[in-house]
C-alpha cells in the first residue's frame, strides 16, 4: 500500500512531492516559510483538501521557526498574519485549509512565547497522523458499505485524486478502494482521467498501478456508456469541502457522475473527513468555487489545442447535491442519504 510524502517535515522545512511532475518524475521540492508553502499550494504542487490541510499546518511551523530564528517576536499573532494570510489565500474552495489553520491560531498565545514554533509543529505532526488514520477508518467503512456481488467482484468508478497524493497517506475515494481489496476476491477500477488537469490519468491510474489494483483509464464522457452496460457497481469520489445540509464539493465532472449515478441506480459515495465538512457553510450554494487559468482549458500538456480568442470558462469544482449522494463516509462510519441533522449527529459522536 502506498503512502507518499506528499506534505512533510524534513531537517527543519516542509518537504513536498510535486505532484505536477508526475507520472513520469517523483520529485521532492522543499520549502522555507509560509509565503513558499502558499505559492505551492496555488500552483498545484500539493492538492487534494486533507494534503493541502497538511501543507498549510507545516506552512505555519516553518514560518514559526523562521520568525524565531533571531528570536521569538514581541506578538506572535501579528508577526504571523502575514503569513497565515497567505495560506488561506492560496485556494478557497478545500476548507480543510482553513481548518488546520484555525486549529493551530490558538497555538500563538499562551504559554512560554519561545515555544510557539515547536508547539505549532507538533500539532502540525498531529493533523498528519490524524488523517492517516482517519482515512484507513473510512476506508474499511466504505469497503464494508459497498454492495456485494454473488461472483465476490466489483467494479468502481472515481473522479480525480482522492487517494494517497491527496491526503496524509492512504487516501479518502481511494482509501476505500483499497480496503474494498481485502473484501473481494477482484477489483476493478476506472478512473476518468479528468480534465482539464488530468489527475485522474496523471495520478490516480499512477497510484493504484503502483499498489497492483486493476485500473482502466476512461474519458470523462465515457461514464455514462459504461454505466448503460452494468459495467459499473459503484461510484466512489472525494470532496474538497461538504456543506452543511450534505452538499458535496468536489472536482468538476463529479456532479454529472452523480446524475448519471442515480439514472442507472448505481450507489454514489462521497468519502472524506469530518476536516472536509463545513457545518459554517449551510449549502453548496455558498461554497466558494475556484476558477483557475484558462491556459489549462486551452493546452494541454504545454501544447495548445483550443482555437487562438476562443473565451474560457474553468471552475475547478463542481457541487452535488446531497439529494444525489447515496452514503456520506467518514471516520466515524456511514451516513446514508445524507442532511443536516445526519451530518450534526457525526459532530456529537465520541
Amino acid at each position: 500500500m502506498s503512502i507518499f510524502d506528499v506534505a512533510v517535515w524534513k531537517d527543519g522545512r516542509v518537504r513536498m512531492m510535486d505532484q505536477r511532475a508526475l507520472p513520469h518524475e517523483e520529485i521532492y521540492l522543499t520549502f522555507s516559510s509560509a509565503q513558499e508553502v502558499a505559492g505551492a499550494i496555488r500552483a498545484m504542487v500539493v492538492r487534494g483538501a486533507p494534503a493541502i490541510g497538511c501543507a498549510a499546518a507545516f506552512g505555519m511551523a516553518v514560518e514559526a521557526f523562521r520568525l524565531a530564528a533571531n528570536g521569538p517576536p514581541d506578538n506572535w499573532p501579528a508577526a504571523m498574519a502575514p503569513g497565515m494570510a497567505a495560506l488561506r489565500d492560496s485556494r478557497p474552495t478545500a476548507i480543510n485549509l482553513v481548518w488546520a489553520l484555525e486549529r493551530l491560531r490558538p497555538l500563538l498565545e499562551g504559554g512560554e512565547p519561545d515555544r510557539v514554533p515547536d508547539r505549532l509543529l507538533c500539532e502540525a505532526e498531529a493533523i498528519r497522523q490524524e488523517d492517516i488514520e482517519s482515512c484507513r477508518s473510512m476506508g474499511q467503512f466504505g469497503a464494508d458499505f459497498l454492495p456485494m456481488t454473488a461472483d465476490r467482484t466489483i467494479a468502481l468508478l472515481t473522479h480525480c485524486n482522492a487517494g494517497a497524493l491527496a491526503t496524509a497517506g492512504y487516501g479518502t475515494a481511494l482509501g476505500v478502494i483499497r480496503a474494498a481489496t481485502h473484501r473481494f476476491e477482484q477489483v476493478r477500477v476506472y478512473a476518468s482521467e479528468t480534465r482539464p488537469y488530468l489527475q485522474g490519468a496523471r495520478l490516480t491510474a499512477w497510484e493504484l498501478l503502483k499498489d497492483g489494483i486493476d485500473t482502466t483509464l476512461i474519458t470523462d464522457g465515457m461514464a455514462g456508456h459504461l454505466m448503460s452496460r452494468g459495467m459499473v457497481q459503484a461510484v466512489v469520489v472525494g470532496a474538497d469541502r461538504v456543506a452543511a445540509n450534505g452538499d458535496a464539493a468536489n472536482k468538476i465532472g463529479t456532479y454529472p457522475l452523480s446524475v448519471l449515478a442515480h439514472r442507472h441506480q448505481i450507489p454514489f459515495l462521497v468519502a472524506c473527513p469530518l476536516s472536509t465538512i463545513d457545518l459554517a457553510t449551510a449549502t453548496g450554494a455558498d461554497i466558494p468555487i475556484e476558477e483557475r487559468p484558462a491556459e489549462e482549458v486551452t493546452h494541454c500538456l504545454g501544447r495548445r489545442t483550443a482555437a487562438q480568442g476562443v473565451k474560457v470558462f474553468n471552475p475547478a469544482f463542481d457541487v452535488t447535491p446531497a439529494a444525489l449522494i447515496s452514503a456520506l463516509v467518514t471516520e466515524k462510519g456511514v451516513v446514508t442519504a445524507p442532511d443536516r441533522e445526519k451530518i450534526a449527529h457525526l459532530f456529537d459522536m465520541p
